[in-house]
């Protein structure tokens, strides 16, 4: 078995050690709606059903307003769902019947495994104390009370103790980034200063879902940035379930785990932001994410190609050069048992071994940049004009995932497809020639040198 069949047996086991892992289980639902609508007007049953029989909007503009049509999806427990559209798509409108402040016309909704919708008023308002906080575009404060007396008002309602509710107001307003404002009422602080009472008021009544309603469109756009940065930050300090509605398609790329993408009361497409950008479901989606920033949505898991010039540490130097000169690469990737990335071998390097006769690979390896799957090909730009080499993608135990090359990362960024095909991984060797390498392995082997 050769040095490359053996990396490839050694990939192959590897993959098939994890398929036969168990799997985890699919994470909970935390909020499911399925077929909903809601529509307003004199007879919002008769509208409904003549939707459901194929009639339009438009066709039913005299009859009233369907603001929802057949919206179905479901919100993974601990992940920001975004819900984003342009005015009258019906995105407001949905998420107030995630929590009852409006009654769907037909279909369902359920949090935390209860379905909400039809049930008593009484059920519906212990299903929010207990299950569904709301953050609203324009701070919903009361005026004639304090940061802390704000933050601790849901708790109140709740009936906890005063003072048990006061320290754990405290321990939230800490959080969100109001220290030292406690005692002062709403009207003294500025506009992002208050939507962060606002958060904190909803954080402190600590349920399991959120939902926040254009919650920062009334900020400066500094402040909303800010915003969206702390909201990140507290959701992976507390892992809460946020359903955030939004017109502002850079916020819901920058925030979103998924999206919805809504017009005129439909969910056109539900996908994650990579999926949004890059796979459009129709002309509608297309147009709309045309003037996404790329460099901030886009990440190295999702342009990284198969690295095909790859070699196992424990083999000689022959087999490296093999390996390049067959590929037509000037440097190959080096992995220890278990697809661990070391780092790189480069064919000068490479050469010289063969020629003096050495045998250890390891002696040669360079350091090379890796990064993890998740970083923003912002973050790379930097990284691919300092090296010629492609730039390895790595899991969190070091395991070589793929690679991006320059021309790949330029063409992700400019959203243009390659004229050639398939990419190549490595940038051609530019100083060596083919056939030196092919003569250097001829000799070599007739001098018995070994790998």
């Amino acid at each position: 078995m050769t040095e490359i069949t053996a990396v490839k047996a050694e990939e192959t086991a590897s993959e098939a050690e994890q398929t036969t892992t168990a799997e985890s289980p699919a994470p909970a639902i935390a909020v499911k709606a399925d077929k909903l609508y809601k529509a307003f007007g004199r007879k919002p049953h008769d509208i409904v059903k003549k939707l459901q029989g194929g009639a339009s909007r438009d066709d039913l503009a005299h009859l009233g307003t369907a603001a929802v049509i057949d919206a179905s999806f479901e919100v993974k427990r601990g992940e920001i769902f975004v819900v984003m559209g342009l005015s009258g798509s019906g995105k407001s409108t949905l998420i107030r019947m995630l929590n009852g402040l409006l009654e769907a016309t037909s279909g369902t909704v359920t949090v935390g495994g209860t379905t909400i919708t039809g049930v008593p008023a009484k059920k519906l308002r212990e299903v929010r104390r207990q299950s569904v906080s709301m953050v609203f575009q324009h701070f919903a404060l009361l005026p004639h009370r304090t940061v802390i007396d704000n933050v601790a008002y849901g708790l109140e309602v709740q009936g906890m103790p005063r003072e048990e509710r006061l320290a754990k107001a405290r321990t939230i307003i800490g959080l969100v980034g109001l220290d030292g404002w406690a005692d002062n009422l709403p009207s003294e602080l500025s506009g992002g200063m208050q939507q962060r009472v606002g958060l904190g008021r909803a954080l402190a009544a600590d349920t399991d879902v959120l939902l926040m309603d254009e919650a920062f469109s009334a900020l400066d756009p500094l402040i909303r940035r800010e915003m969206q940065e702390q909201l990140i930050e507290l959701q992976a300090e507390l892992g809460k379930t946020i359903i955030f509605i939004t017109h502002d398609l850079n916020e819901a790329m920058f925030l979103g785990d998924r999206i919805a993408v809504m017009r005129d009361g439909r969910i056109v497409q539900i996908g994650t932001p990579e999926e949004i950008l890059t796979d459009p479901a129709n002309d509608y989606v297309a147009q709309f994410v045309q003037d996404v920033d790329r460099a901030r949505v886009l990440t190295a898991g999702s342009v990284m190609e198969p690295a095909r010039s790859v070699v196992a540490a424990s083999a000689g130097p022959r087999a490296a050069l093999r390996t390049m000169r067959d590929l037509q690469t000037s440097a190959t990737f080096v992995l220890e048992r278990g697809r661990s990335f070391v780092g790189v071998v480069r064919d000068r390097d490479v050469l010289k071994q063969v020629k003096s006769g050495h045998t250890d690979l390891r002696a040669i390896i360079q350091k090379a940049t890796a990064v993890s799957a998740d970083t923003a090909l912002v973050d790379l730009v930097e990284l691919a004009v300092e090296s010629d080499l492609p730039i390895a993608v790595v899991d969190e135990r070091n395991r070589l995932l793929g690679v991006i090359p320059r021309v790949t990362l330029l063409a992700a960024l400019g959203n243009v497809s390659t004229t050639t095909g398939e990419l190549p991984v490595m940038e051609p060797p530019s100083t060596i020639s083919m056939s030196i390498i092919t003569e250097t392995l001829r000799e070599t082997a007739s001098e018995g040198v070994q790998p």
